[in-house]
């Protein structure tokens, strides 16, 4: 195991005080995070406004893991699917999602980012589940795949990203450190100086975590996998309600709102016959009281060995009235990137 540093995983703070522990000055920590975090620098030799000797120095104490483009897939609709290697040959991918215009000009850049290599959580319905989980990202693997992303936008759209959403392999909140971390250098001047509007991070449902979210006062947008409106279901498909169920939700999402004042997001993929009937949608309806929130409908994504199916038309546009007429705000996300499997619960590396 290398004794060696590895910049690529410490936050903006950790690396001031290792550029004081070298003795250098503080403008040396903004050379470097920018080179990390913006140039995507992949050696230390790379950092060419650092002084050679300042370089050399860096090399004997410290080293860059970064994320290596390892293969493209680019669907029919516009939607880019990323592959990344990682230092120790672990694969994870990303997704750049396009809506554009009618005249194909890039009206808004999404980039859907991963957190872990595969996840412990099993939702049945979901490929990177099958994986189990290998291990966390750090902020450089998560910042260095938008980045990446971003680079990819503008030489194909012209355009810089304009979202980022943490929906990507893994749980996001069980790798909860690194992606806020990460979260606030995506957001940073010196780096892409998102706003922090522009960013949603998304769990299963992890309470205790939801409640350190609501406790720090975090900007970024907060969106619940939810799937299912009562217990029983939900229980079926997303084995973590088990232990930490819906009226746990509520009470650490009523705790995020008292804390934030800010609404959430309820994702809910919608399953044929499963979790589609009226009554489902009167269930989501209530759910949807517990705080101000907003609800995307997910038209569910094939996924090899998975038996739940993509609900149908007819059914979709019964739950749709229902919602509407019991006055909740709901929207339909159509599947992206479906033919290249970089739909919503499809990303899985299987090489």
């Amino acid at each position: 195991m290398s004794d060696l540093v590895n910049l690529s995983a410490l936050n903006k703070e950790q690396l001031t005080r290792f550029c004081e522990d070298m003795g250098w000055k503080r403008y040396r920590s903004d050379q470097l995070f920018q080179w990390i975090h913006y140039h995507r620098a992949a050696t230390i030799d790379a950092m060419s406004n650092l002084p050679k000797a300042a370089r050399e120095e860096l090399s004997r104490v410290a080293e860059l893991k970064g994320v290596e483009a390892a293969g493209e897939s680019r669907s029919a609709d516009g939607t880019i699917k990323m592959l990344f290697r990682l230092h120790d040959d672990r694969l994870v991918e990303s997704v750049l999602i396009p809506e554009l215009f009618p005249d194909g000009v890039a009206d808004r850049l999404t980039v859907c980012v991963s957190s872990q290599v595969g996840c412990v959580f099993g939702c049945t319905f979901c490929a990177t589940g099958k994986m189990g989980l290998l291990r966390n990202l750090t902020i450089g693997e998560i910042t260095g795949q938008v980045l990446a992303m971003n680079h990819l936008a503008e030489k194909t759209f012209d355009k810089r990203i304009t979202n980022v959403v943490y929906m990507g392999m893994g749980e996001p909140f069980h790798n909860y450190k690194p992606v806020t971390d990460s979260a606030e250098i995506l957001c940073d001047p010196l780096g892409l100086d998102l706003s922090p509007r522009r960013i949603t991070i998304s769990t299963v449902g992890l309470t205790r975590q939801i409640q350190r979210y609501a406790d720090e006062r975090r900007p970024w947008n907060l969106a619940i996998s939810l799937h299912a409106a009562d217990d029983e279901k939900r229980s079926r498909i997303m084995p973590i309600n088990e232990n930490l169920n819906l009226n746990a939700l509520r009470e650490a999402l009523t705790h995020y709102h008292r804390q934030t004042r800010q609404p959430v997001t309820y994702e809910y993929l919608l399953f044929d016959r499963f979790n589609d009937a009226v009554d489902d949608a009167r269930k989501l309806a209530k759910i949807a009281r517990w705080v101000p929130s907003k609800i995307n409908i997910i038209m569910y994504n094939h996924v090899e060995g998975v038996t739940l199916q993509r609900a149908k038309e007819d059914r979709l546009s019964r739950f749709m009235g229902e919602l509407t007429r019991l006055g909740a705000r709901a929207t339909v996300r159509r599947s992206r990137g479906d033919d290249i499997e970089a739909g919503c619960g499809q990303l899985a590396t299987k090489k």
